[in-house]
């Protein structure tokens, strides 16, 4: 690689700044793209790369002005900027953006720690040196054989962009763009890079079912084959599905869950005279309190634990039970006889716990009813079952999960959870997994209240955004409304691919997100063409725009079409 080649000269350094370098170009035609052994070099144009020359550094940088000083302005024809003359001195300025050592210009360093002087030459940088520098962004000394990948070309000089897999999902990654900007495309073409450059495991959460494909293990959720036992989620996770009000509901869901906890601990029969003698639930009304509380003593860890390990078909009817006042009058070592100002307050909340069990949908994700099913296969056994598989592309197909009642959330929640179980146990250490959400806002969003219920947030993947990366578990979030992404997530995400930005609110998340996104950059993100993109992260020197390379397998994401009659 020959950086300074005389037949790519273009001008010199005229001022130098902390900030930018301004150049002159002798002649005017040296503004002009050119030809040079068969490859197009963009010489002055807006955004295209350049070096310069210095005694021991080199320095990349590129033209983000062009312009012709203010007295020649008015002499201006298209003849006179061709010809080779005196009249015209264009200037351009450059943001300086690397330096390299020149006797080995292949090693870029990404700070900028000395400056060029007064004189010195500029060249039109080569498609071969961008390209190289690009693949070098994100690598470490330390590391060993590292798996590069080709996501795209520069739109500015079409150099290929061979990117280290390390830098793009190290820190974790976010796609985000309006929809027909091509955010589909690149996550499949993402999923190729790390299929066909890693040997590392892959877990889609797909949420419109577009991305299927013979190479991916497919589970269809929400049809029954599959379910997540509602005995792995937590009881936060079921507070979402059952929305209990804070006051009166919660206090009594709680209860009838400590209950239940212990029927099912009581194999010698400790709990007895607490048995509804046909239905099997705790009864607490005109009953003493002394064996209950030994017994509920006696297993503390295990009952207030966060975990779901009971009968939920038997929670309904023990919520009613647990509607009694706390003392007996007459006696305060028993418990008082039914409330049934508590009964009328519970009633929405009864209703609701029987609605999760009888309803299809629900049934089919969380087994609510597994006699009902014809034996379905657990996710988490599935999940197991993929990290030991030569596959490297589990899809888990959301398409036929409902909406309602924060099913998807809670479901993905629990996903999240699980896994980062695994990898705080060391289960990633040595083999890293990178989990890719599509359309995260619909799963991300932990807001979720009203007048009547407030619950701790479902927030197990921004913990895994936070602590995750160094125990190899990694996430790719690909959204339409950052702004919708909370922002603890989306400000750990260490690598944007931000295709077409409209909203103001999307912009502005992704800046204060991204410290390299500053507002020059996403000035453009509105007029980005199709499948364009611009990609910022710490371990990018520079921001790149970037044509997304069209994935092999290409999603299924095309609007449907109005037709004439």
């Amino acid at each position: 690689m020959k950086p300074f080649d005389h037949e790519k000269f273009i001008g010199y350094i005229s001022e130098v700044s902390a900030q930018t370098i301004l150049m002159q170009f002798p002649v005017a035609p040296l503004v002009h793209p050119f030809y040079y052994h068969g490859s197009v070099y963009l010489s002055g144009s807006v955004g295209s790369f350049v070096v310069i020359e210095g005694t021991e550094r080199g320095f990349l940088g590129r033209l983000i002005e062009v312009s012709l000083p203010q007295g020649e302005r008015k002499e201006i024809t298209d003849q006179n900027t061709h010809m080779e003359s005196d009249e015209f001195h264009p200037v351009g300025r450059i943001e300086l953006l690397a330096i390299f050592n020149v006797y080995a210009p292949e090693k870029i360093e990404k700070t900028i720690s000395r400056y060029p002087t007064i004189g010195s030459k500029v060249y039109s940088c080569s498609d071969e040196q961008i390209s190289l520098y690009v693949a070098k962004f994100g690598e470490k000394k330390s590391e060993g054989t590292i798996p590069y990948a080709e996501i795209g070309k520069l739109t500015s000089n079409d150099a290929v962009c061979n990117v280290s897999i390390n830098s793009l999902f190290g820190r974790h990654c976010a796609v985000v763009g309006t929809t027909g900007g091509g955010k589909s495309w690149t996550v499949a073409t993402l999923l190729e890079m790390v299929d066909k450059s890693t040997k590392n495991k892959c877990i889609l959460i797909d949420a419109t079912g577009e991305y299927v494909n013979e190479s991916m293990t497919s589970v269809p959720i929400g049809t029954g084959q599959y379910i997540f036992d509602y005995k792995d989620l937590t009881i936060d996770e079921l507070t979402f599905l059952l929305r209990p009000s804070s006051r009166v509901q919660l206090p009594k869901l709680m209860d009838a869950i400590r209950s239940l906890k212990m029927l099912k601990l009581d194999e010698n029969g400790e709990l007895a005279e607490y048995k509804h003698a046909r239905t099997g639930n705790i009864l607490k009304a005109l009953r003493k309190k002394d064996t209950f509380q030994r017994f509920m003593m006696a297993h503390a860890q295990y009952i207030e634990d966060n975990g779901c390990k009971f009968d939920f078909s038997m929670l309904p009817n023990q919520i009613v039970a647990e509607c009694v006042y706390d003392t007996n009058l007459n006696d305060e070592t028993m418990w008082g006889k039914r409330s049934e100002n508590d009964y009328g307050n519970c009633m929405s909340l009864i209703n609701r716990t029987r609605n999760v069990i009888f309803t299809s949908e629900y049934n089919r994700i969380f087994a609510f009813d597994r006699s009902s099913l014809d034996n379905p296969k657990n996710l988490i056994d599935v999940l197991e079952d993929h990290l030991q598989s030569e596959k490297s592309i589990l899809r888990l197909d959301f398409s036929s999960v409902s909406f309602d009642y924060q099913v998807r959330e809670i479901l993905v929640n629990s996903i999240g959870k699980y896994l980062l179980q695994k990898a705080r146990a060391g289960a990633f250490k040595d083999a890293p997994v990178l989990v890719f959400v599509d359309e995260a806002h619909q799963f991300l969003n932990k807001n979720i209240r009203d007048e009547y219920f407030d619950a701790k947030p479902l927030d197990a993947f921004e913990q895994i955004s936070k602590e995750a990366r160094k125990y190899g578990l990694f996430i790719c979030i690909a959204t339409q409304m950052p702004r919708d992404i909370p922002l603890g997530t989306l400000s750990q995400m260490g690598t944007f691919i931000v295709h077409r930005l409209i909203n103001e609110q999307d912009k502005k998340a992704v800046e204060s997100a991204a410290s390299a996104a500053n507002r020059n950059i996403l000035s453009f993100l509105p007029i980005l063409g199709e499948g364009e993109a611009v990609i910022v992260g710490v371990d990018y020197p520079m921001p790149l725009t970037v044509k997304i390379k069209e994935p092999t397998r290409k999603p299924d994401s095309n609007t449907p079409k109005f037709s004439c009659k």
